[in-house]
């Protein structure tokens, strides 16, 4: 009975901030495409991965605490019926790029988040997290690197506002420009690093977090963007 308690008050927390979450990122990027619902997706899909290994391997707390939390909050927060409802409404529109697109970054992208969660919770309390992390990692290139992706998302943004562009071209110019970014800033710090160049385990661990934070910075850009298009036509 106490878990079902819990499930209901996680669950209606759950809930709400995923109304107020989707909500406020449909009010900033519209409902072209589904980024609200990609985005709570894939940061569930992340908290999944790491409060599920930190509960049940770092902490031993109490069952009602868990099913509050993963299954009631999570549970609730998170939407597949949502994803496949917008998807299939694009399928209906014509827009069957963006359909295509949100299927393989919804996929892609949770899985990634979901795996790199799991890691995270699996080593924040070791002594190194990563055997390459904070041993001779060039922190100021890589910020640089996501400086110019966020910069060229903004000039790719406005070049794309200027010519108006379909919204197909657009979605393939920003999923060039994050595969570009992601693939070669894993290739280079794997030879910049060569005690990682033969490990699996940590190759895929900065293609991971390449691939969250180029998403981040490229979906950033372009809002500022738009954000910039949109002030010069209301001037």
């Amino acid at each position: 009975m106490h878990q079902l308690i819990a499930i209901a008050l996680g669950g209606s927390a759950g809930a709400v901030t995923r109304f107020l979450v989707a909500n406020g990122i449909y009010s900033v990027l519209g409902r072209g495409f589904p980024h609200g619902t990609l985005f709570i997706n894939v940061s569930g899909s992340f908290l999944m991965g790491f409060l599920t290994e930190l509960m049940l391997q770092r902490f031993a707390l109490a069952v009602e605490y868990r099913a509050a939390i993963l299954v009631g909050f999570l549970g609730a927060y998170t939407t597949f019926s949502t994803f496949a409802l917008e998807t299939l409404y694009l399928f209906e529109e014509g827009s069957l790029l963006k359909a295509f697109l949100n299927i393989f970054l919804s996929a892609v992208l949770c899985l990634v988040a979901c795996w790199f969660g799991l890691v995270w919770g699996r080593t924040l309390f070791s002594n190194d997290i990563y055997p390459w992390l904070g041993h001779g990692l060039p922190y100021i290139e890589l910020v640089l690197s996501f400086v110019a992706a966020f910069l060229l998302a903004i000039l790719a943004e406005l070049l794309l506002q200027r010519f108006s562009t379909g919204a197909e071209i657009r979605a393939a110019v920003f999923i060039v420009l994050l595969g570009i970014l992601t693939i070669s800033s894993t290739l280079w710090l794997t030879f910049k690093l060569p005690e990682i160049r033969l490990e699996f385990h940590g190759i895929l661990s900065i293609f991971a977090i390449n691939a969250l934070f180029g998403v981040a910075m490229v979906w950033l850009g372009s809002s500022i963007g738009n954000w910039l298009w949109q002030l010069k036509l209301s001037q």
